[in-house]
């Protein structure tokens, strides 16, 4: 008998055509002067494969192939990974940003790990993931280190851990030149994917049980949580202004991307010491998606199945790009098992236990 998806798929599929994830919207309508990005076929990647592990239908099976092989093409001479791609198929850089190769790396390193890809595209995931191994340790971006950390704990491998102990420790001795007082932070300011460094340290300290890892990851995740909640609901910083230490947090615009990765965070940390305390906190930042937010807004589009690309000052973005469904979709695969039955209507959230 077959599983009933909750939410539509619809968008997922629009956004997606030949070569991946088309990166923006306008609307629910496709952008295509916008082109591709690798972060976005690297992410769509990782829910591609939720989808598939959890549902096993043909149709994500196919969605797998189309953004790995967006990732072969991205991949350049020396490993690293261009981003920003054209409609017209060509790259417009030769090499992009080092957050971008976390994420791709993340990307593969989950694909390798899933029990339902197939074997050839294993093998494709690892011989990119081999091509990028060599430029671990250059890179100086922190949510880049986050981000391969995130990933490389999928694998679990001698040869890996390695890696995941040093770039473990150069995000602690950051850590160490920037807390102070009450600021428990990796930098002077807090800006965008933030939660990749308190989460990586989490998944740090389950591959290599250093204490100093997890308890760094966790107070720097209290410390986080502190800035993004308000009257019990998830308030991300907005990436308006974001939050400069000794300045107010800015208020909007707040970012689908940032629900998802802090619910991913608390999922790990309830894995990882057993308190279900983080599971509530996860659920929350999830709701976030589903109207328990700063303007009590769905941000779910019940026609299309797409999501909005964020909340602002004045009210919801409408657009429905890359990154804000796939972000819902990542989000939900994980916290799904732990979720009462959902109903939804055009407005709010309503659950049932």
């Amino acid at each position: 008998m077959k599983t009933k998806i909750a939410f539509k798929t619809d968008h997922i599929f629009r956004m997606t055509d030949d070569t991946g994830m088309l990166q923006h919207s306008i609307f629910s309508v496709p952008n295509l002067s916008k082109g591709y990005t690798s972060d976005d076929n690297a992410r769509a990647l990782i829910m591609a494969v939720m989808l598939n592990d959890q549902y096993h239908l043909k149709k994500f099976d196919n969605l797998i192939y189309k953004y790995i092989a967006f990732l072969c093409t991205a991949q350049n001479e020396n490993g690293m990974f261009r981003n920003f791609m054209g409609y017209n198929r060509e790259f417009l850089e030769e090499v992009g940003s080092e957050d971008c190769f976390g994420r791709c790396m993340w990307s593969l390193c989950f694909t390798l790990s899933s029990i339902s890809v197939s074997e050839n595209v294993k093998k494709a995931a690892w011989n990119l993931i081999e091509r990028a191994l060599p430029n671990c340790m250059k890179l100086i971006s922190p949510r880049a280190k986050g981000y391969l950390i995130v990933g490389l704990s999928h694998l679990n491998l001698v040869e890996t851990n390695e890696y995941i102990s040093k770039l473990a420790k150069s995000l602690t001795d950051q850590y160490d030149q920037y807390v102070d007082g009450d600021w428990h932070w990796f930098e002077d300011s807090m800006t965008y994917g933030n939660t990749t460094l308190p989460w990586s340290l989490i998944l740090a300290y389950s591959v290599t049980k250093n204490d100093r890892y997890k308890k760094i990851g966790l107070e720097s995740l209290e410390f986080l949580e502190s800035k993004t909640y308000c009257n019990d609901y998830f308030k991300p910083i907005g990436c308006n202004c974001w939050l400069n230490k000794g300045d107010k947090t800015a208020e909007y615009d707040e970012q689908p991307v940032e629900a998802c990765e802090m619910t991913l965070a608390y999922i790990d940390a309830y894995s990882i010491t057993g308190n279900k305390i983080f599971i509530e906190k996860a659920k929350k930042c999830f709701y976030w998606y589903l109207g328990r937010n700063s303007k009590n807004l769905n941000l779910i589009d019940m026609e299309t199945g797409g999501c909005y690309d964020g909340i602002e000052q004045d009210g919801l973005n409408l657009n429905q790009g890359a990154e804000s469904v796939i972000s819902f979709w990542i989000a939900y695969m994980r916290i799904k098992k732990y979720l009462p039955s959902v109903k939804m209507n055009k407005r709010k959230i309503l659950t049932t236990d």
